[in-house]
């Protein structure tokens, strides 16, 4: 059964809504749109093996006067990053007052070589994805877990490895952290994040 998951961003002005089926791993395609630094629309797919696992991240941005595209695949060899650019997205970001992105993907994939899991510039579905391979959900209080991750910075769809921490902290919670940044994420029964402080707020229907 697919499901339907909205989170409204609550640190800028955006939301993100993903439709997902996970009874065999997790493949899910979702939309992110936000209005910083830029306003973007960015739409991405992320399939895992039964494992969790990712095996593939396709992801689109685009914005007046330019659009991107990143794939990541995993393959016997590591990982397989593909791009595509049109328009300036640098020359849009320089135009309104903000550092320029850069190239999209990576020119060294080898820096990915450690990364099981991907993740998504504020998008906190990704967060599922080692919470549910490392079965945090289930795991005892104080259970921790160090990672490397293919992170997907947006807009700009540039790729970077990035060391996070994951670690139960029981009663539907995980606490997070990478770098100096920490976070204590609530989750529902399937892992899925309900409340992440300071980046989004899942959405019921009324």
């Amino acid at each position: 059964m697919v499901k339907s998951l909205f989170w409204s961003r609550t640190d800028i002005p955006g939301a993100d809504h993903a439709l997902v089926a996970d009874d065999q791993g997790l493949a899910a395609r979702g939309t992110l749109m936000a209005v910083d630094p830029v306003p973007y629309t960015c739409r991405y797919t992320v399939t895992t093996g039964s494992d969790w696992a990712t095996e593939r991240l396709d992801v689109q941005t685009e914005g007046a006067g330019w659009a991107r595209s990143v794939r990541l695949e995993q393959t016997s060899s590591g990982w397989r990053v593909t791009t595509n650019e049109e328009g300036d997205l640098d020359g849009v970001l320089a135009a309104a007052g903000h550092p320029t992105a850069g190239l999209p993907g990576t020119d060294d994939p080898d820096r990915l070589a450690d990364a099981v899991d991907v993740d998504l510039t504020g998008s906190v579905l990704f967060n599922t994805l080692p919470v549910r391979r490392l079965g945090l959900t289930d795991a005892p209080e104080g259970t921790e877990h160090r990672i490397t991750v293919a992170w997907v910075l947006l807009p700009g769809l540039v790729v970077v490895p990035s060391d996070q921490v994951y670690t139960a902290s029981g009663a539907g919670r995980v606490g997070f952290a990478s770098g100096t940044f920490t976070a204590d994420l609530t989750l529902d029964p399937d892992g899925y994040v309900r409340h992440y402080p300071g980046l989004a707020e899942r959405v019921a229907p009324r």
